[in-house]
């Protein structure tokens, strides 16, 4: 009768696993706060600075083509749902992106390591996103 228990168990945790529960579940934000010379600034998982750009319109990016090549996106996934000050957008070719408090999320090209600003003021309209 144990073993029929166990085998019964198994089947039953299996099921569950199959069921089409998500794998992992969004639980941290997508972006961290990390230091720069000119104080914190939003940051990626890998330590480089994000970005906002003043073309943008609440809620759209304006930076598609080679724009997105120097400045590329924060990408969110398909599943990716809003928490706290951020939110998702869709760009122009339907994929998805970060935002904080309505504003695109962008990294630059440029930054070298963790801790580089060097997109901050360029042309006069990309700022570091200040948390």
């Amino acid at each position: 009768m144990k073993s029929a228990f166990r085998v019964t168990a198994v089947a039953i945790g299996l099921g569950a696993v199959l069921s089409g529960a998500p794998a992992f579940a969004q639980d941290k934000e997508p972006a961290m706060t990390g230091k720069t010379a000119m104080g914190p600034v939003l940051t990626d998982a890998k330590g480089m600075t994000l970005y906002v750009f003043d073309k943008d319109s609440a809620g759209k990016s304006a930076c598609n083509g080679p724009c997105a090549t120097n400045w590329p996106p924060l990408m969110a996934a398909a599943s990716a749902k809003p928490m706290g000050k951020y939110s998702v957008v869709t760009r122009d070719d339907g994929s998805r992106q970060w935002a904080y408090d309505g504003k695109p999320l962008y990294s630059w090209a440029k930054d070298a390591k963790p801790g580089d600003a060097t997109g901050d003021g360029v042309n006069n309209v990309w700022h570091a996103a200040k948390p």
